[in-house]
């Protein structure tokens, strides 16, 4: 079973992580998420994920396996849990010279944790309504190559 699902992180949880009031310059914004749940078997969606990223051009810069290291440390039943970061340089000079700012969105990261029965298979989005249009339009292009990232590690 495949779902699909789009997370709005609401601003009272980014508004707690925020800098103390009158402290100026500080920026909040929105951040959607991605998140698609599947049945596969875990370690198979962590090899269709590494397939679907170099398949988009991209590279894997980072994994870290947190559940499997955290089971090494004694905890014997821990969940999986993983984080897998990954990048596509011209892509990255691109965004870099629209604005120095978007360097908070880079490398690309995908989740993958064990919830309930299933594999959650979750990325960030860049925002497609700020300020700047040119980052917008770059937005609107990477956007469904993340959601399609995604989507082939979870299909069945």
């Amino acid at each position: 079973m495949l779902r699909r699902v789009v997370i709005f992180a609401s601003l009272p949880l980014i508004a707690s992580c925020a800098a103390p009031l009158g402290q100026p310059n500080v920026r909040r914004e929105q951040l959607d998420f991605y998140q698609v749940e599947t049945t596969k078997p875990y370690d198979e969606v962590l090899a269709e994920l590494e397939i679907a990223i170099a398949e988009h051009n991209f590279r894997i810069t980072g994994h870290s396996r947190v559940g499997k290291v955290i089971r090494e440390r004694g905890a014997k039943d821990f969940p999986e849990y993983d984080t897998v970061q990954f990048c596509n340089l011209t892509l990255a000079k691109t965004v870099l010279e629209i604005t120095p700012h978007a360097i908070g969105y880079m490398p690309c990261n995908v989740v993958t944790y064990q919830f309930a029965g299933k594999t959650i298979i979750r990325t960030h989005l860049l925002p497609e309504d700020g300020d700047n249009p040119e980052l917008n339009k770059f937005a609107a292009t990477m956007n469904p190559q993340l959601k399609q990232i995604v989507d082939f590690a979870a299909e069945q």
